[in-house]
């Protein structure tokens, strides 16, 4: 029982395991299927939840992005230019200065630009840039890939870059943006084409772009271009001539005609290709435009060319009134009043004259000194030189002297390897040593070893070339250290014809003849002499020219002189005006006292300052060449008085006219106010219209003493005009400055030579000497076959003949010492001149003395006969009684 009890149990418990096995694995399967379950309803959820989780990350990131573009895109966009500012287009352009007659003589811009209208630009032009930078302009909407493409693929095949990618909306873009290469302004760019091309049509945008493009050597634009290059306009360049510029835009420097005309050869033959290829022109036409003789100009500086100190005058004068935004950047249209065939003959006067007195001076010696083994490694550097450029005929090139032969009076230089100079004793004869105080004639060179020696370092310059073995003819050269200005102005109308500021603008741009003021010495006197006329003198009066000492309130004495340190007595104002007598000047001026001169003087248009003291009576206050000149104009013009003119109009860019004649330059006075306001002097002045500074009777009786100065006084070099013409030369102490201020009827042309640092010109340099021949071979240019007129004579005059020494008329029959004299009506002397005893000639003289003689010996006879027949009557008579 018990066993079997223990069966029942032992199958209990293998029953529960089994049951519990059975029941696991059933638990187990519920479990799994329930986690399974539970698994995928989670899965699926979180599925869900994944999709919305994705999908908002999606909207998410294209928000973003949508927002990160936007913003990128705003950040590019905020400071490009406005479809405003691409519309109205109103780039930088050339402000133009141009001369009387339509010469341009000046030229100023930051971006040297002038836009023209697509209508005047020539269509082979644009076919030209067209085929070269952007063949599917018409085509593509700004940006075009497939060029983009091509030109790399173009460019891998060369190894340079011969191809752009760029289209014409591109580079239009990239001029309107700043320079420099980055990824930044890449993207700007083509943000601004697309801009551009939505906005504008293809014509607009072609006008844009050929005018704007940059195209070397500070050109923007093909009209700046083609002047730049081959000095005309667009609508007279040849097809060879459009091509070179069409090629340009690719690498202004590296193909510019100018300094790389290879590269800018192949690069315009590409252009002639591609037009072929476009079916803009054919094979003939490529060809010729090939075979076609490309004359390209050197670049140059127009401002420092025809006219540097005159233009330089104006733009200051622009810069001031209206700033430098609209001189450099609105291209203003300045009509000027020079004359630029005048300005170059002034320019040739004053360097003529300058070098002319340079070499009176003598020779200051060779550039540098070489020893025996540097003078072959020299000349190798110059050939050098020569190889770069060709010797040219009147040019001047540095020379080392390699032979001084005494005997033969000649000197050997070389200027190269191949180049034999020689330098004639003629040509060196100038060349003594520098010494103020030694007439330059009496020391002329007479041995070539008195100059120079072997090894040193000159200039010469070129006068012939001789033979092909490189023989030529030189001749010493030295550039002048002195300086000097001409001025002219039309008396009529003020407006100033010429103006030289100094030798040369390039070495030196201080203007000499407006900004130096420098002592005008006798030139000044003829103010005084017309403020005499209409204080109540006239040519005939009479002062005593005697020795003068005039003690200052400081104590000190002065005893002035005569040029020559003569005096001459009585002494007539005209006589002491042609002759130059200062003591006769010094008493005018005392009798009419200071205050009325200056006054005179400021209503002349003298305007610097006046020192009011009798000094001033010989020119001792520091005036400018513009300011005398414009003085000296009153006479010729009448007694009336213009301002300098220098400008006759100004247009903007709109065409508005800014200012016209008459109100651009008048110089502003730097005098005191009370020297600048005065009364008129007299009830004559007072009456005289506004415009007028004298009267019409004193400006043609101070004309024609002025005539007098050169017909018989120190002006005389100016008789070789043969013409009427008045003027006086001007000299100060020690030769300091040398002036002459002439004048004809419609032309005043002043002239001063000196040195910046005030020494002296050397021994009798004189205005005479030094300036007035400047004065005289620059007008002989004007006048050269030109018709004679005269000063016009106004009325209320008394013009009679007049003896020269006494001032008064001429005696009956007077050939001698006579002129024909005006005088203000009722002023002409009424006395004649006494005639003088017959003086008999020479032969007459020892004839006389002769017949004397046998007189006197007779009458000696006769008297000691008579004697003798007196003592024998005596003695025959009786003796007187005492």
């Amino acid at each position: 029982m018990r066993d079997k009890h223990l069966d029942i149990l032992e199958m209990k418990k293998k029953f529960k395991t089994l049951y519990d096995k059975l029941l696991y694995s059933y638990l187990a399967r519920r479990a799994r299927y329930s986690i399974s379950v539970i698994k995928w309803k989670y899965v699926s959820l979180n599925i869900r939840k994944l999709r919305k989780l994705l999908l908002y990350s999606v909207y998410f990131i294209l928000v973003t992005s949508l927002l990160t573009v936007s913003g990128f895109y705003y950040y590019l966009a905020k400071d490009l230019p406005t479809l405003d500012d691409i519309t109205d287009y109103k780039p930088n352009i050339v402000t133009t200065l141009y001369s009387q007659e339509g010469t341009v003589i000046g030229e100023f811009a930051i971006e040297k630009r002038y836009v023209l209208p697509l209508a005047d630009i020539p269509l082979q032009l644009i076919n030209a840039f067209i085929a070269a930078e952007d063949a599917r302009f018409f085509d593509h909407p700004g940006l075009d890939f497939f060029s983009i493409l091509r030109a790399f693929i173009k460019n891998v095949r060369e190894g340079d870059v011969v191809q752009g990618g760029s289209t014409i909306t591109q580079q239009v873009a990239k001029s309107l943006l700043w320079p420099e290469k980055t990824l930044e302004r890449k993207a700007k760019e083509a943000i601004l084409a697309y801009r551009i091309e939505k906005n504008l049509t293809k014509d607009e945008i072609l006008h844009l772009y050929l005018n704007q493009i940059y195209l070397g050597h500070g050109a923007y634009g093909v009209q700046a271009a083609a002047r730049n290059y081959f000095r005309k306009d667009v609508k007279d360049l040849t097809l060879a001539e459009m091509s070179t510029l069409a090629g340009l835009p690719q690498a202004p420097s590296k193909y510019s005609p100018a300094i790389n005309p290879g590269k800018a050869r192949e690069r315009h033959l590409y252009v002639l290709y591609r037009m072929v290829e476009e079916g803009f022109i054919d094979i003939v036409e490529a060809t010729d435009a090939m075979n076609s003789e490309l004359t390209v100009y050197p670049t140059k500086d127009i401002n420092g060319t025809v006219a540097p100190y005159f233009t330089e005058h104006a733009r200051r004068y622009l810069e001031k009134t209206y700033g430098e935004d609209a001189l450099y950047k609105e291209g203003l249209t300045v009509f000027t009043t020079v004359d630029a065939a005048l300005q170059k003959a002034a320019q040739k006067s004053l360097k003529k004259g300058l070098f002319e007195l340079d070499k009176r001076q003598g020779y200051r010696g060779p550039r540098k000194h070489l020893k025996e083994d540097e003078i072959e490694g020299f000349i190798k550097k110059l050939q050098e030189v020569l190889n770069k450029k060709p010797l040219e005929k009147g040019e001047v090139y540095e020379a080392v002297v390699t032979e001084v032969n005494s005997r033969k009076k000649y000197t050997r230089v070389k200027l190269g390897t191949k180049m034999v100079g020689r330098i004639s004793l003629k040509e060196m004869a100038w060349a003594r040593t520098p010494d103020p105080e030694v007439l330059h004639y009496k020391a002329r060179i007479k041995d070539p070893a008195e100059v120079f020696s072997v090894g040193e370092v000159i200039q010469v310059k070129v006068n012939s070339l001789l033979n092909k073995k490189g023989g030529i003819k030189v001749s010493l050269y030295q550039e002048p250290k002195v300086q000097g200005a001409i001025l002219s102005i039309n008396p009529e109308n003020g407006f100033v014809k010429t103006m030289v500021g100094g030798f040369d603008f390039n070495t030196s741009k201080f203007n000499r003849a407006v900004q130096s003021k420098r002592q005008p010495g006798s030139a000044f006197k003829p103010i005084i002499y017309s403020a005499a006329l209409d204080k109540g003198y006239t040519p005939s009066s009479v002062i005593v020219d005697s020795p003068l000492r005039l003690r200052s309130r400081g104590g000190t004495t002065w005893a002035p002189k005569n040029y020559d340190g003569r005096y001459y007595g009585r002494t007539t104002f005209r006589t002491a005006l042609v002759k130059s007598r200062n003591i006769v000047t010094i008493k005018l001026v005392r009798h009419m006292g200071l205050d009325y001169v200056i006054d005179y003087a400021r209503r002349m248009g003298i305007e610097s300052y006046l020192t009011k003291d009798l000094s001033l009576s010989l020119g001792s206050s520091g005036l400018s060449l513009l300011e005398l000149t414009s003085a000296y104009s009153v006479f010729p013009a009448g007694g009336k008085k213009r301002q300098p003119v220098f400008i006759t109009k100004i247009v903007d860019r709109d065409g508005n006219i800014l200012e016209q004649h008459g109100t651009a330059t008048s110089q502003k006075a730097t005098a005191e106010k009370s020297q600048a306001d005065f009364p008129a002097n007299n009830e004559e002045m007072k009456s005289l219209p506004e415009d007028y500074a004298i009267s019409p009777q004193t400006a043609y009786v101070m004309s024609s003493l002025l005539q007098g100065v050169v017909q018989e006084g120190t002006g005389a070099r100016a008789k070789a005009l043969n013409r009427p013409v008045g003027g006086k030369t001007g000299t100060t102490n020690d030769n300091i400055d040398a002036w002459f201020i002439g004048f004809t009827p419609d032309l005043v042309t002043g002239t001063w030579i000196g040195y910046d640092e005030q020494q002296s010109l050397g021994k009798n340099e004189t205005g005479s000497k030094a300036a007035s021949p400047v004065f005289v071979d620059f007008m002989s240019t004007v006048y050269k076959g030109k018709p004679i007129r005269d000063f016009t004579r106004p009325d209320d005059l008394d013009c009679t003949k007049i003896d020269i020494k006494t001032g008064l008329r001429a005696y009956y029959g007077q050939k001698e010492n006579v002129v024909i004299q005006c005088y203000k009506k009722g002023t002409a002397p009424k006395g004649r001149a006494k005639k003088p005893a017959p003086i008999m000639k020479e032969t007459e003289i020892e004839i006389k003395k002769e017949l004397n003689a046998e007189a006197v010996k007779k009458a000696e006879e006769i008297k000691t006969v008579e004697t003798e027949k007196s003592d024998s009557v005596i003695s025959q008579k009786k003796p007187l009684k005492e």
